[in-house]
């Protein structure tokens, strides 16, 4: 249960933070080789975060020579497990569930009191997803940060829209209208043979950049030699892109497509923990 008084205290204080200064100061210490320092910062973060290292391919601090490649790590193998059936859509993400649901008259849940736009989230035309289905996945500093294509399909649209860099935690989710849609953001469009869907990849305050395979790190030129390049086919479970420094993933579903995989939501509380490969919808 988020705390409105402290969470709108929150608010006040980051209107008035230099944001993008301090964004940028991160990531120039995430890209840093720092040596010791670097290795002090990690044990640190693993410590005040309970970080699992246990399941990552590298499971000593020291052996990240930036805070950067601790943060988007990779998993041994085995680490996550996808549904047996192809067609079910998954997790593209850990994270924490803090919003889901249909997608009516263009709206989106934020939090309670609080809708938004799905053309704003996205930059473009949202008709596809009237009457779909959404969910909103936010990644707690001690996630796994890379993100994976969570049904087979091909990638038909790759853009960077410009925006603040507010907290996406729920306290902030609370009290900022439109939070998502106006945040700095990453819009992956997809088709699939039962109709399309789309990953919103959302910015926030120290968030130090967001890279896709295709593209690196997110900028206006990366995603405009993208658009050169054409539409990328993907196979389900194969990684997409990471967060340098943890945010939010919006997965938005067409009717068509939503009609095709289950109408129907798996039952799981407000905030309740998700992990990549989990099926996101029952049949």
């Amino acid at each position: 249960m988020v705390d409105l008084a402290r969470a709108r205290r929150f608010l006040w204080l980051q209107h008035r933070l230099p944001k993008a200064l301090l964004t940028r100061l991160a990531g120039a210490f995430a890209r840093w080789e720092g040596g010791w320092v670097t290795t002090l910062a990690i044990r640190a973060f693993v410590a005040v975060f309970k970080v699992d290292l246990s399941e990552a391919v590298e499971t000593r601090p020291e052996a990240f020579p930036r805070f950067n490649a601790f943060f988007t790590r990779d998993l041994k193998p085995g680490a996550r497990s996808w549904p047996e059936a192809s067609t079910v859509l998954a997790s593209p993400c850990d994270g924490a569930l803090s919003a889901q649901g249909p997608i009516r008259t263009g709206q989106l849940f934020q939090a309670k009191g609080i809708d938004y736009s799905a053309a704003a989230l996205l930059a473009g035309d949202a008709t596809a997803y009237n009457d779909g289905a959404f969910a909103t996945i936010y990644l707690a500093p001690r996630d796994y940060h890379q993100i994976h294509m969570p049904l087979a399909g091909t990638l038909t649209a790759l853009r960077y829209v410009p925006g603040d860099l507010f907290s996406v935690n729920p306290a902030t989710a609370a009290t900022r209208p439109g939070l998502f849609a106006r945040n700095e953001r990453v819009v992956l469009e997809f088709e699939t043979p039962g109709g399309p869907f789309a990953l919103v990849l959302v910015g926030a305050l120290i968030v130090g950049a967001m890279r896709t395979r295709w593209t690196g790190r997110v900028t206006d030129e990366s995603a405009a030699r993208w658009r050169q390049g054409g539409d990328a086919e993907v196979a389900r479970g194969e990684a997409l892109g990471a967060f340098e420094l943890g945010s939010t993933v919006i997965v938005l579903l067409s009717e068509r497509l939503r009609g095709t995989l289950g109408k129907d939501w798996q039952p799981r509380d407000p905030g309740a923990p998700l992990r990549l490969g989990e099926a996101l919808l029952a049949r």
